[in-house]
């Protein structure tokens, strides 16, 4: 043999032997002469259990006769023939393949490339799944900020109609059914924002495994003696930094979908440890950006959820539940506050054995000590003479605030937007706040009213109101306006102004 030919063999051997890809040699009716060592990691099988085979025996059964049909193709026209078929792993993983086939006349063989789709599918689907989250998110967002505007006008009457009639112990009942119904809706529209990235945050520097202890007390009596509860907590855990009301509504929300995932009971756990994603690593954590978390795990011996359920567990409102035995939003809040707070989430799931959900949180930058909780809101009324300046497009909404303001004893002067609000500061009037509503209509937002308004009167007191999260607004990066959101109770926005007037 020619050296020339012997030193071709021996590259194509070594081709052969070292590629990373799928190479099949079959016969004109289908029996595999040659398969790679690749065959090993991509379907399982050794080389010797695939060769003298039929290649149909290893084919995904839906699939064989559209090869076939590709195979007669490449055979009549002479020429190379690129297409896609799945084979079935050793296991039974079905593999999504990719492949390159060309038929040699001279050898009555046909010579395969396949390369292995199944990373790149995956990698697919969850940019597809991001992106179908990412829209129902902007919906819902849309939504819930528009039902804020319907709550406060309802919240704030009702309120007033309650201080009308404190002498009525039957309508003041019925009164206080009817708001405790409102905010009970106030709650729902929190919740769907929080999906969307768009509710108010209020995060501090928290210690994950004393909110986990305390949440413990409650789902202890909460999930029944049925369920056992097992924790494996870090006992160096860094500090994290997070809202801990939604870090608990997030622990709470994962226990009670675990205890109805186990209705004959079963063992929940609940771990906590330090995690680093490293740039090289973050498609493991599924869209977690690079750096230190806390993680929160809340694990099942449930059920568990086949792939096909487990791909729209974030979608606000879908259930597997019966009627009236779920909301469908529990995940979603999840997801949202993870991706808001500059974390992430993952959920893994078998059928059988159970659910596992990690919610990531970033560590802390201060690790030194963890922040004191804000004191309850308390009702404080004006001092002499102060006057508030409000700025709000909607009428129903301007005529509760300026009526709730005026009952805590603020002068009150009412603008329908920020270029009558600006006309308003270019006067003569005494002004200490501008109250404004950050979503107007008619060219200009809240926070450019209140940029103005600070040009113009440069000690003047600015408080903010929005529906939406601060984070949502395109605030340049020194701005730090105080926020009032919606919808909001009038204990709420007296304690609001008076910290604002008085800070």
């Amino acid at each position: 043999m020619p050296e020339e030919t012997t030193s071709a063999h021996a590259i194509n051997q070594r081709i052969f032997e070292t590629s990373l890809d799928l190479i099949l040699v079959v016969r004109r009716n289908g029996d595999v002469i040659r398969v790679s060592p690749s065959c090993g990691h991509i379907l399982g099988y050794r080389p010797e259990e695939m060769v003298g085979r039929s290649a149909r025996l290893f084919l995904f059964p839906g699939d064989l006769d559209s090869t076939r049909n590709e195979m007669r193709l490449a055979r009549r026209g002479q020429e190379t023939r690129n297409f896609d078929c799945r084979y079935v792993h050793k296991n039974g993983r079905v593999v999504p393949l990719a492949w390159t086939g060309v038929w040699s006349e001279a050898e009555q063989q046909y010579f395969f490339i396949g390369r292995d789709m199944t990373e790149r599918l995956q990698a697919e689907e969850r940019q597809r799944r991001s992106q179908r989250l990412e829209a129902i998110g902007q919906l819902t967002g849309g939504v819930a900020h528009d039902f804020n505007n319907l709550l406060s006008v309802v919240i704030g009457n009702l309120e007033l109609a309650q201080r009308l009639a404190r002498h009525d112990e039957t309508l003041t009942r019925r009164l206080q059914l009817a708001e405790r119904a409102a905010l009970r809706g106030a709650e729902l529209t929190g919740q769907l924002l929080a999906f969307a990235r768009q509710q108010p945050l209020h995060a501090r520097v928290v210690e994950m495994n004393q909110c986990v202890g305390e949440a413990i007390k409650l789902l202890r009596r909460t999930l029944g003696e049925a369920i056992t509860i097992e924790t494996r907590l870090e006992e160096r855990l860094w500090h994290t930094y997070a809202d801990p009301t939604q870090l608990d509504s997030a622990l709470v929300n994962l226990a009670l979908n675990a205890r109805d995932a186990m209705p004959d009971g079963g063992r929940l756990v609940i771990e906590t440890s330090n995690i680093t994603v490293g740039s090289d690593v973050v498609g493991t954590y599924a869209e977690v950006p690079p750096g230190d978390y806390t993680m929160l795990a809340v694990s099942d011996s449930g059920s568990g959820m086949p792939p096909e359920i487990l791909s729209r567990v974030f979608e606000p409102f879908f259930t597997t539940k019966p009627a009236g035995k779920g909301t469908g939003i529990g995940l979603s809040i999840v997801f949202g506050f993870a991706r808001q707070s500059n974390g992430g989430v993952k959920i893994y799931s078998e059928v059988g054995v159970g659910t596992s959900v990690r919610l990531y949180l970033p560590r802390a930058e201060d690790q030194s000590a963890v922040a004191e909780p804000a004191p309850p809101a308390r009702l404080e009324a004006a001092k002499l003479g102060e006057r508030v300046l409000i700025a709000e497009d909607n009428a129903d909404v301007r005529s509760v605030v300026v009526e709730q303001m005026a009952s805590l004893g603020y002068g009150v002067i009412e603008a329908d937007g920020g270029e009558a609000a600006l006309k308003r500061l270019r006067g003569g009037e005494d002004i200490d706040l501008l109250f404004s509503d950050v979503v107007m209509p008619g060219g200009m937002s809240g926070i450019e009213l209140a940029r103005e308004a600070r040009s113009l009167r440069p000690g003047l007191k600015v408080l903010l109101t929005s529906g939406f999260a601060p984070a949502t607004l395109r605030l340049s990066d020194d701005e730090h306006w105080p926020m009032l959101s919606k919808p909001y109770r009038k204990i709420e926005l007296a304690a609001m102004l008076r910290a604002v007037l008085d800070g």
